[in-house]
């Protein structure tokens, strides 16, 4: 059997292409399980899982909570929120805690960037990083990745824009590593003051104008306002932003070309997309929700299998 090149999913800038390309195709496997009547297989069925969130989290902890149990995992699920982490615990104590409890692997979503790194050089569990500050969300951007791929048939010179805010995605560096691997050219758009500095260094085109982005691509990536990661105020106001990077279905109508438009979750309807756009026949929002849970299961095999 074939066996990632990682003992952890930390990011995506750690994975091989041939990594990428196992996880799609042992998730394609698993998306027909998942619409079985009966959606339960027994490979993980010895395997104990601690899903440990920091942040708030629905859409995420809620799919990987799905997969671990499609996959008969035994599930442990931690809120830092009404946990000792109130009361002064550091972040190993705490999983130390949770791992003499015989857990085998941990999902860890954190504010502080790096934290899921630190964790795997002082544990034995694998680690999965379902998010660590403004830095990577691999497992969104695989989902992101196969569902593009399911609904094109390759990534390779299809060309992807990432609309929004850059500055405060991890999601949007996840998806510029992944997309650049499997051979997507990648624009990002956005006003000036959510680019990161360092975005060109990446080999990627920037664009601030939304017209022209569309334009080009084949794929919308759109991303959301982070209003909570903002401490100061990057554009004068919501309606200013969706004046000028708002997407509507007449937007979208009104190209000489079919784009797809995805978006991560969750949606500030009337934001950054019009709630016509997003459940248009353009929009594969749906899709990837679906395929969120077919390969966070694929990720949670093969890490289990590669120890």
């Amino acid at each position: 059997m074939a066996k990632l090149s990682q003992r952890h999913l930390l990011g995506i800038k750690n994975l091989t292409t041939q990594d990428i390309e196992l996880i799609f195709d042992t998730a394609a496997n698993f998306k027909e399980v998942i619409n079985r009547p009966i959606k339960k297989v027994p490979s993980l069925r010895d395997v104990t899982i601690a899903n440990i969130f920091f942040e708030n989290s629905t859409r995420t902890r809620l799919s990987f909570e799905l997969a671990e149990k499609r996959l008969s995992a035994d599930v442990v699920n931690f809120s830092a929120s009404g946990s000792s982490v109130k009361k002064g615990e550091t972040l190993l104590d705490t999983v130390n805690n949770i791992l003499a409890m015989k857990v085998d692997m941990v999902v860890m979503r954190h504010a502080s960037v790096g934290a899921p790194h630190f964790l795997s050089r002082h544990i034995k569990a694998n680690i999965v990083n379902a998010g660590d500050g403004t830095h990577e969300h691999p497992t969104q951007a695989l989902l992101d990745t196969f569902s593009i791929r399911e609904r094109l048939g390759t990534l390779s010179g299809k060309k992807v824009a990432i609309i929004g805010d850059i500055l405060h995605s991890r999601v949007a560096l996840s998806n510029i590593f992944a997309l650049r691997k499997l051979g997507a050219e990648v624009l990002v758009c956005g006003p000036p003051t959510l680019l990161p500095k360092y975005i060109t260094s990446l080999g990627i085109t920037v664009e601030l104008s939304l017209e022209k982005a569309l334009a080009w691509c084949d794929v919308a990536n759109v991303l959301r306002i982070q209003l909570e990661r903002q401490q100061i105020k990057y554009f004068p106001s919501l309606r200013e932003y969706t004046l000028y990077y708002g997407i509507t279905k007449k937007t979208l109508d009104n190209l000489k070309k079919k784009i797809i438009v995805m978006h991560p979750g969750p949606i500030n309807r009337g934001v950054e997309l019009s709630s016509d756009a997003a459940d248009s026949h353009h929009s594969i929002i749906l899709d990837q929700v679906e395929n969120g849970v077919a390969v966070r299961m694929a990720v949670l095999y093969l890490l289990a299998a590669a120890n």
